[in-house]
C-alpha cells in the first residue's frame, strides 16, 4: 500500500496560529471560529516529506545570504516537465520569478505598451485583470461559453474578431482554467495559438494548475505546440501542486530567445535578482522526489470532486462544474434568485467561507468557487452546512 494513501491525506494538518491567509486571516476578518475555509487556492495537506527535509536542511545552515539559482534548478524543472507532461525545456529557455502573478505582470509590461489591449477569457482568476489594469493596459474580454452540460468552451470566433479589429495586442490565457475547471484540448490550444500567429500577438500562458488534471483528460502544454519563432511565454511553479506558494518561486519559459530577452530585461528592471534559498531547495525537491506524493494526492482530490458532484444532487438550483482540472469547483447559483451580496451572506451564515464569483470578473456574478484541496472530513462538513442554503 502506498505511503500516500487516503489515510495519509485524511489526516491533514493544523494550520491555525501559523499566520496563514487561508485560516488565520479569514478568522480575523470574519470573527467566526466555526467558519470552514473553502476559499483561497492552497491546500490543507502537509507538503511532501522530501520538501520538508529539503527546507529543514537549509534551515540547518544557520545563515541564509544571497543565493543563486543555477543549473540544478533548471535541470530539475526540465526533468519534471518531461516526465510528467512530455515537455522538453532547455535551461536557456527558463527565467526565475518570485511567483506566477509576478511573472504575469512582468510579461504584460515587457510584451505590450501602455494603453494596449490584452485579451482574456472570463470568468478568470482575478490577478489577470489586475496584471493588465495596474500595468496601464486595457482589458479586452472574450467570455467563455457555458454549455448545457455545464462545461465551458472558448468563443474562438469572438476572439478572432477582437484580434482582427486590433482591440488586443496580446493574449493572456489560463491553462488549465481557473475557475471553470477546463483542461483545454490540444485542438483548442492550437486554435488559440493559430490566432496569435495570424495576428502577430504574444501569448502569455499560465500553466500553474498543470498537474491537477483528471483522467481521461490530460494536460497539454502550450510549449508542445509552439516553435522557437512563436511569441509564447509559459508560466509555471511548484507552488500549487506541492503547497509551497508562500515560499515564492516560479519559472517563466519560452523557446523564443528574443521574447525571453525582453521579459528578462523587465524582470531585471523590477529588481528580481537572487533566489530565496528555502524556495529553491523546496522546488528542486518537489520536482525531483515527490512523484509518489503527487500521484496519491491526485487520487484523493478526484475522490473529493466526486463527493461534491454526488452530494450536489441534493441542490436542485445549483449547477456544479464539470471538473476536468484544478481542485477548485465552480458553482452556478443563479437559479437561487439571490444577488451576489445575499449569496455571499447566506453562505457565510452557514459558516462556510468561499471565493466570491465576482473575484473572477463580472461574468462570475451568481457563482461561488469551492476549494476541495483539504481533508475529506472538511469537505463533508462544508457540504452539510451548504445544505441549509442549497438543498431547498
Amino acid at each position: 500500500m502506498s505511503e500516500f494513501d487516503q489515510a495519509y491525506f485524511d489526516r491533514g494538518l493544523e494550520r491555525r496560529g501559523t499566520e496563514c491567509v487561508k485560516w488565520d486571516a479569514m478568522l480575523e476578518q470574519q470573527g467566526d471560529p466555526e467558519m470552514i475555509p473553502m476559499w483561497v487556492a492552497d491546500m490543507d495537506f502537509p507538503s511532501a516529506p522530501a520538501i520538508q527535509a529539503a527546507v529543514a536542511k537549509v534551515a540547518a545552515q544557520g545563515t541564509w545570504g544571497y543565493t543563486r539559482n543555477g543549473d540544478r534548478d533548471s535541470e530539475a524543472l526540465s526533468a519534471y516537465w518531461q516526465r510528467r507532461h512530455g515537455v522538453s525545456i532547455r535551461k536557456e529557455d527558463v527565467l526565475m520569478s518570485p511567483c506566477v502573478v509576478s511573472g504575469m505582470r512582468m510579461a504584460v509590461q515587457a510584451l505590450t505598451k501602455p494603453g494596449d489591449g490584452v485579451l482574456i477569457n472570463p470568468p478568470i482568476y482575478g490577478p489577470f485583470f489586475e496584471s493588465i489594469r495596474q500595468s496601464g493596459r486595457t482589458v479586452v474580454e472574450s467570455p467563455l461559453i457555458q454549455g448545457d452540460d455545464n462545461r465551458w468552451t472558448l468563443n474562438i470566433e469572438e476572439m478572432d474578431a477582437k484580434l482582427a479589429a486590433g482591440e488586443a495586442q496580446a493574449v493572456m490565457f489560463c491553462s488549465p482554467h481557473n475557475p471553470c475547471g477546463r483542461a483545454w484540448s490540444r485542438e483548442e490550444l492550437s486554435q488559440v495559438l493559430d490566432l496569435c500567429r495570424r495576428y502577430k500577438v504574444p501569448l502569455i500562458c499560465d500553466e500553474i494548475h498543470a498537474d491537477f488534471v483528471y483522467a481521461p483528460c490530460r494536460h497539454t502544454s502550450i510549449l508542445t505546440l509552439a516553435s522557437e519563432e512563436d511569441a509564447v511565454l509559459m508560466l509555471c511553479a511548484a507552488s500549487k501542486t506541492f503547497n509551497v506558494a508562500g515560499l515564492q518561486q516560479s519559472s517563466m519559459v519560452s523557446r523564443n530567445a528574443a521574447l525571453l530577452g525582453r521579459v528578462k530585461a523587465q524582470r531585471d528592471m523590477s529588481g528580481v535578482t537572487f533566489g530565496n534559498p528555502f524556495a529553491l531547495a523546496a522546488t528542486r525537491a518537489a520536482y525531483t522526489d515527490c512523484d509518489a506524493w503527487l500521484d496519491g494526492l491526485l487520487l484523493y482530490l478526484a475522490g473529493n470532486r466526486d463527493l461534491v458532484v454526488e452530494h450536489a444532487k441534493k441542490w436542485p438550483k445549483v449547477r456544479v462544474t464539470k471538473l476536468e482540472a484544478t481542485y477548485l469547483m465552480w458553482l452556478d447559483c443563479r437559479q437561487l434568485g439571490m444577488n451576489q451580496e445575499e449569496l455571499g451572506r447566506v453562505v457565510r451564515e452557514a459558516h462556510v467561507f468561499v471565493t466570491d464569483g465576482l473575484f473572477f470578473g463580472s461574468h462570475g456574478e451568481g457563482f461561488i468557487r469551492l476549494n476541495i484541496g483539504c481533508p475529506r472530513a472538511q469537505v463533508e462538513a462544508a457540504l452539510r452546512r451548504l445544505d441549509t442554503v442549497f438543498a431547498k
